[in-house]
Order: structure tokens, then sequence, then C-alpha cells
């Protein structure tokens, strides 16, 4: 940094600096006015969330949206990481043609440059048509928990997939030269290598849960309102409240942490890979 010319680093500045604004600000200002005053209570104050901790719709909500975060997250965690292992151990070593090289990885990226609107609408069509000829997969929390694992598994493949191309091919080879198959290798060398990466794209997978509003949206039944589409409804009947700036800032929270575990949880991955580097 200290090579760059002074007029290069207030350049850069003078241009960083109205973005982070622009992405920051408003979740600031969501913030600040969940302490707006109320009717009852003038001045500042954390009367938002006190009704919050009262209100038996938000903490339903509440609720919904962890378990849904979590079961989701560690069933897409599961299916993620025996996909990124599939894409590194069997990948061809040159091209492979479309049917091996290329649909296998069009597969994992897929869900993740759709639309999140084309990609809810198809997952209710699809719901619907289950339900309408077997009577199974009714809307509900069953119907936005696979959804979302369809979302977030992708995401975790890439996690795990990026840990495990960096390794020795030949690792593999040593251990069934040590007489272990394919089960024992996997649990035993692949596991605890990409474990780092196991608990960083679950924290991944939790957080697009959590952040996720249009795909539950599509795949919600009357019961199953998690906090993301508690929040669309109220803003929709109410307008803006400090209670629903209170949500938010909860929500922003939550999010900041996760994600500030998932970069100390890839951190400290990477500098794993540099120790066995060296």
């Amino acid at each position: 940094m200290s090579n760059i010319p002074r007029g290069v680093r207030n350049g850069l500045l003078g241009v960083s600096l109205p973005v982070y604004l622009l992405l920051y600000a408003p979740l600031a200002i969501i913030a600040v006015f969940s302490f707006a005053p109320s009717l009852h209570h003038p001045g500042l104050n954390v009367a938002a969330y006190g009704l919050l901790a009262n209100d038996p719709q938000v903490l339903a909500a509440i609720r919904r949206s962890l378990v849904l975060a979590l079961c989701s997250a560690a069933l897409g965690t599961m299916l993620g990481t025996l996909m990124g292992f599939g894409l590194s151990r069997f990948r061809p070593a040159k091209g492979g043609g479309f049917w091996v090289g290329t649909l296998p990885s069009l597969i994992i990226y897929l869900p993740i440059i759709m639309p999140s609107l084309v990609f809810g609408i198809s997952e209710m069509i699809f719901f619907n048509y289950v339900h309408q000829y077997t009577g199974l997969l009714s809307a509900g929390l069953l119907t936005m928990g696979i959804a979302h694992v369809t979302f977030q598994a992708p995401y975790v493949a890439l996690v795990v997939y990026a840990r495990l191309a960096g390794l020795d091919a030949n690792l593999f080879e040593a251990s069934h030269d040590l007489y272990a198959n394919g089960l024992k290798s996997f649990l035993y060398l692949t596991i605890p290598v990409v474990r780092p990466a196991l608990i960083g794209g679950f924290l991944l997978a939790i957080t697009l849960s959590i952040d996720d509003f249009t795909i539950s949206f599509f795949t919600a039944g009357p019961g199953s309102v998690t906090l993301p589409i508690y929040i669309y409804g109220e803003i929709a009947r109410k307008g803006s409240s400090p209670e629903i700036n209170a949500i938010g800032t909860l929500m922003i929270a939550t999010v900041i942490g996760v994600a500030l575990l998932y970069y100390v949880v890839t951190r400290q991955q990477g500098r794993i890979g540099q120790t066995s580097a060296a």
C-alpha cells in the first residue's frame, strides 16, 4: 500500500467511501429508528424490543426461521459436501467433454445464477403438482426446507470443492495403498481435511436461509410464516414501525454475526492450508 502514489490512494478513498456509505447507511438507519420514540414512549428507548419479546407472532416466526435455517443448513451441508467431493474426486484431468466436464459443474452453478424469483416460482409449481397428484408436500415448512436445501447445497459444494481442489490427488492413492477403502478414505482423510470448509459452508447456509424471502414466500404455507415473510406482511399492512425496525436490526446483527464467524473459520482454513503446504 505504501508504494501506491498518494493521488491514487486519495482517489480510491474518494470512490470507496460513497460506496460504503451506500451499503451500510440504510442498515445504520434501521438500527437507529428501532430506538425511535412512539406514542407512549417519548425519546429514544428500547420499547420496540420489549414489544417483540412479548409478541407471540414474532416469537413463532423467529422459531420457524431458526428451525428452518438449522435443519436445511444441516442437510444442505451434507449434500453439498458429497457434491463437492464428487466434483473434486472425479473431475477429468483435461476437458472431459460436455457430459463429464461441463454438465456436473453446470448443475452446481445453475441454482446460484438463477434469479430467486424464477427459482421460487418453479419450486412452487413443482410442489403444487406433486401435492395435486400424490397428496404429499403440501405448502409448509417441509416444502420451504426442501427449497432452501436446493440453493444451499451448491454454495456448500463450491466451498468444499475449493478446499479439495488444492489437495494432492496422490493422498487418496496413498490411503488406498494403506488398505483404506473408499468409505474409510472419505471418513478419515476427506472429512478431517475439509472440516473448516464444512463449518464455513454450514454457517453460510444458515445465513442464506435466514436472509431468504423470495423463495420462502413462494413455498410457504398458511402456518409457516418465517421472519422475513412476517416483516413483509407487516410493512404491507401498516408500513414501517419501530417494531419492524427492531426485527430488522436483530436480523442484521444475526447475519453479520454468522458472516463474521464464517470469515473467521475460512481464514483459519487458509492458515491451515498454508501451514500444510509449507
